[in-house]
């Protein structure tokens, strides 16, 4: 300890000798951390208080040894107060104007002792140099970090971020003046495509703390600066602090270090999500997403990760599927991605679709419409919801219901064609082979076997994957999707296919139509409906007998063989009443009655 001493004293005799006086010796000696100064006391009491204080309550005792603890700036700052105190010229700049103004006031170096002293020359450099210069206050704010919070109660640290707020205010306000334009029709506009050259300012701030970052955001946000400059500011600011340390990517080191680096990164990660500006399209929606992953890597707060989790779903329709990719960070018997996190998006996607439809004031039915801003969100969601879902399918660990409670998230309407959920579906099944039935049977019963297209709905009808009664939709509808296209070959347009009327009836609502009458246009076809599937249960005995020649004539066959073959033996179950006239669409008059009472009672049962 006494080397260490040593070794100090003799480092401060060397930064000292150069401007001390040589010809008297000593008569005070200035303990500091970091440094002994072995001076005069004439020279410091003249400029500073409190070593007067000192000297005055030990005049008796004659003190030689002065101890100051806890000294702001150490002994480089106590250095420069003693030069000043000799009357050495030296310069003030913005490396050293926090420490003289902070080190002024605990040695009391001010007014009352002496005119024109050390506390009232850094004063007017601060005022009149530093808060003038954007760069400068920036400089001033990290030097500050070690001085606080003396220097937070001398009002240094809020004096330079208004300064840094007001002048970045003012530089986007010239910015925005100078990319204003005239166009050919002598109107003034602003022209988008000129460089923004106000926010020089954001790789600047990335040098702060983030305590006092935070704090000049929030004061940029009050004086009014664009939510894109407060955005891209964000985003550098992040980018530059998480990918610093290693320790994100390093969850298995548990050291002292690590642990900190953890905690800090913790704090950042917290800190920007409340810094965030609340406009949508402020900040690239791939950062929300990385922010989400760090945020759920870093066991960051609820509120943390439930903000951004509605950040995202606001501007869903923008995202991809890399984005939402999610690794899970769980126990090793998890799925492989983060499924709870994508549901709570996509609520909050649906959530806010239905609440800027309630603000735009549109009723229920226009708010269906396909040409309506939401529903294309909707469309290109729903798309990307069926590409997540056959991303995660193969996961051994992922359970029945997590999948079906994704698919489910979305409304009926938001899927024109199940191609896309059909495919993800396959797949799931394809990895789980030892699915009981019931949940088969549940998993197919998402599909609308109507919406598939011809390709699909060939696939599907020789999947062995799918239930027996999901096989017998597809073909079931597959065979009216053929008819229909024979009736337009021949010409029948007016003879309106029942398939038809159905799939234009149950989309949008027309909105000449009062809620009254939709509502009972509707309840007329959900008796016509139920009156189908009570044919369609009653033929369903009779297709399970043609079910393993169907197979057969399946492997040898080509697909539209099939389909020919198929149509014969359709024809001789009679789907359609009378198959021998070839332009009745409806059933026949005696066929009517007889399958009424049976329907009848069916509709009953199933009632």
């Amino acid at each position: 300890m006494d080397k260490h001493q040593v070794s100090l004293s003799k480092c401060s005799r060397q930064r000292y000798n150069e401007w001390i006086f040589r010809d008297v010796p000593s008569d005070i000696t200035i303990e500091v951390s970091g440094g002994t100064f072995a001076l005069h006391k004439f020279p410091l009491v003249s400029r500073s208080g409190r070593i007067r204080k000192v000297v005055a309550e030990h005049r008796d005792a004659d003190i030689s040894r002065v101890e100051l603890l806890n000294l702001p700036g150490g002994a480089e700052a106590f250095e420069l107060a003693a030069k000043f105190c000799y009357g050495i010229n030296f310069e003030i700049t913005s490396a050293n104007v926090a420490q003289l103004c902070c080190i002024s006031d605990y040695l009391e170096m001010n007014e009352d002792f002496s005119q024109d002293n050390l506390g009232s020359r850094a004063e007017e450099y601060l005022e009149s140099i530093v808060c003038k210069n954007l760069e400068m206050c920036v400089e001033v704010l990290q030097q500050c970090e070690n001085l606080l919070p003396l220097a937070d109660e001398l009002k240094i640290v809020s004096r330079c971020i208004d300064a840094i707020a007001s002048k970045a205010c003012v530089e986007q306000i010239a910015s925005s003046f100078s990319r204003l334009e005239y166009s050919s029709s002598g109107r003034l506009h602003m022209n988008k495509q000129a460089k923004c050259e106000g926010d020089w300012w954001i790789e600047d701030l990335s040098i702060l703390r983030i305590d006092l970052y935070q704090r000049v955001i929030t004061a940029m946000k009050c004086r009014g600066v664009r939510p894109e400059s407060i955005g891209a500011s964000v985003v550098n600011y992040a980018q530059k602090e998480l990918t610093r340390k290693s320790s994100l990517w390093n969850p298995s080191s548990q050291t002292k270090v690590d642990l900190i680096s953890t905690g800090h990164e913790r704090l950042v990660v917290e800190t920007i999500v409340n810094l965030l500006p609340v406009e949508k399209l402020a900040v690239p929606i791939t950062f929300l997403f990385g922010l989400l992953r760090s945020a759920v890597m870093l066991d960051c707060t609820i509120a943390c990760r439930l903000d951004l989790e509605r950040r995202i779903g606001s501007q869903l329709d923008i995202a991809t599927l890399d984005d939402l990719l999610i690794p899970s960070f769980r126990h090793a018997g998890d799925t492989l991605f983060d499924v709870d996190t994508v549901h709570r998006i996509l609520v909050n996607f649906s959530q806010q679709d239905d609440s800027e439809d309630e603000m735009e004031d549109a009723s229920v039915f226009e708010s269906d419409s396909p040409h309506s801003p939401s529903q294309t969100a909707l469309f290109k969601v729903a798309k990307l919801v069926d590409n997540y879902l056959a991303e995660i399918a193969p996961d051994a660990n992922l359970k029945l219901s997590k999948f079906m409670v994704i698919a489910e998230t979305l409304p009926t309407h938001a899927r024109t064609i199940h191609d896309g959920l059909y495919r993800a579906i396959d797949i799931y099944l394809k990895a789980h082979q030892g699915l009981p039935d019931s949940d088969r049977k549940k998993l197919c019963k998402l599909i609308d076997f109507q919406k598939l297209s011809q390709e699909a709905g060939a696939h599907a009808a020789q999947n062995e994957r799918l239930p027996l009664q999901a096989i017998v939709q597809v073909l079931y509808f597959e065979q009216i999707r053929l008819r229909n296209a024979l009736c337009v070959s021949y010409g029948e347009e007016d003879h309106k296919p029942m398939h038809q009327s159905w799939r234009i009836s149950s989309g949008a609502l027309s909105a000449a139509m009062s809620p009254r009458d939709n509502y009972a246009s509707l309840r007329r076809e959900n008796r016509e409906l139920k009156l189908e599937l009570a044919r369609l249960r009653m033929r369903l005995n009779d297709l399970e007998k043609e079910h393993v020649c169907m197979k057969r004539d399946m492997q040898k066959s080509h697909s539209r063989k099939f389909m020919s073959s198929f149509s014969r033996k359709i024809g001789k179950l009679s789907f359609f009443g009378h198959s021998s006239s070839r332009g009745s669409s409806s059933p026949s008059k005696n066929s009517h009655r007889t399958d009424s009472r049976v329907i009848e009672r069916t509709c009953a049962s199933t009632d």
